[in-house]
């Protein structure tokens, strides 16, 4: 039975090192690994352009392929990309089971903060915590994890423990830190920066008036002088 999971087609990779790499970087194709645990991790290579088409699903669970072989349900654990041009290095992947759960790392998306009465009165809403670690079967893992930020006023705090998990979803802290430790978005209230300006004006005025001074007295000086 087909699956509607985005399915990424890959070829077994027998060659190893940087030059190799940067060579199949050059002729449009990324190298990859996929881990399983208790199996030996396999090494692939993929068209950049098909890699790049399954990511910009954002599906947390995809179907990997090698060599035309039956899909195998993978997880990606990690992309290492170019730190200027953003360019995808290599494709780390994790072979996992359906019928088993899993922790995995999530982004959190806030929505509703425009409308939120701390943002319409000019209140910074600044997002904190930008991914949270759940556990879930694979096939339940979010996308994201959608936070309701609509309610907040300034100086209101949004911990994890305010947040609502999907449905079979779990959120995972480390030992000792509970959810209310976590702070996920927070209102602060309007930077005031113009109450500056007055004075600089001010000093502007006195400069200008010393100047004026300094030259009415030359003046005199000289008038002194000449007779």
């Amino acid at each position: 039975m087909a699956s509607d999971r985005p399915t990424l087609e890959v070829q077994e990779r027998t060659e190893f090192g940087s030059r190799t790499s940067r060579r199949l970087r050059r002729q449009g194709v990324v190298p990859g690994v996929v881990y399983s645990g208790g199996k030996e991790a396999r090494a692939f290579k993929a068209d950049a352009r098909d890699v790049r088409a399954v990511l910009a699903t954002g599906s947390a669970l995809l179907d990997l392929k090698f060599d035309g072989g039956d899909p195998q349900p993978v997880l990606v654990k990690e992309q290492q990309r170019h730190p200027v041009r953003g360019d995808l290095l290599h494709l780390d992947l994790l072979e996992v089971r359906l019928d088993k759960p899993i922790q995995a790392e999530v982004q959190v998306e806030l929505v509703g903060g425009d409308d939120s009465p701390g943002v319409r009165q000019g209140g910074v809403l600044e997002l904190v915590t930008h991914q949270v670690d759940i556990e879930a079967l694979p096939t339940d893992i979010p996308e994201t994890i959608p936070v309701d930020a609509s309610g907040m006023e300034i100086n209101d705090t949004l911990t994890l423990a305010d947040v609502t998990p999907p449905e079979g979803v779990t959120f995972v802290t480390a030992e000792g830190v509970e959810l209310s430790d976590i702070t996920i978005a927070t209102i602060t209230p309007p930077r005031v920066t113009a109450a500056a300006e007055p004075e600089v004006e001010e000093e502007t005025e006195l400069v200008g008036e010393e100047a004026e001074g300094e030259a009415e007295s030359g003046d005199e000086g000289e008038a002194e002088a000449s007779e």
